[in-house]
């Protein structure tokens, strides 16, 4: 029964692992990943919607919360001023159902 009961709470760790949880740093040397927002949908490596409660993130999907404080989320971010200084480029839309990979190479960065 103990076994069972930490094998449960093992699995639930590892589900919230994968949540798109992300926080905005202030310096790039902060940061996981380094971001560039691109102007079209078409350019970018990943398309995000950004969902209003924590527990609506995705499982690497392209939706994600901005959490409040660096240690809630799963990534760190920084927001670089231009794009051959980011890792992934991304494009936010405005409906989840549009959220997505462009390219699946790049989804290595957010496991």
């Amino acid at each position: 029964m103990r076994l069972l009961i930490v094998t449960l709470f093992g699995l639930l760790l590892i589900q919230n692992v994968k949540a798109q949880k992300v926080f905005a740093v202030d310096y790039a040397n902060q940061a996981d990943l380094k971001v560039f927002v691109v102007k079209y949908a078409n350019q970018a490596d990943l398309k995000v919607y950004k969902v209003r409660y924590e527990n609506q993130a995705g499982e690497n999907n392209g939706e994600w919360y901005f959490t409040k404080y660096a240690n809630q989320a799963h990534k760190k971010i920084y927001f670089v001023d231009y794009e051959n200084q980011a890792d992934l480029k991304i494009y936010f839309v405005q409906y989840e159902n549009q959220a997505g990979w462009n390219r699946a190479s790049k989804k290595a960065l957010l496991y």
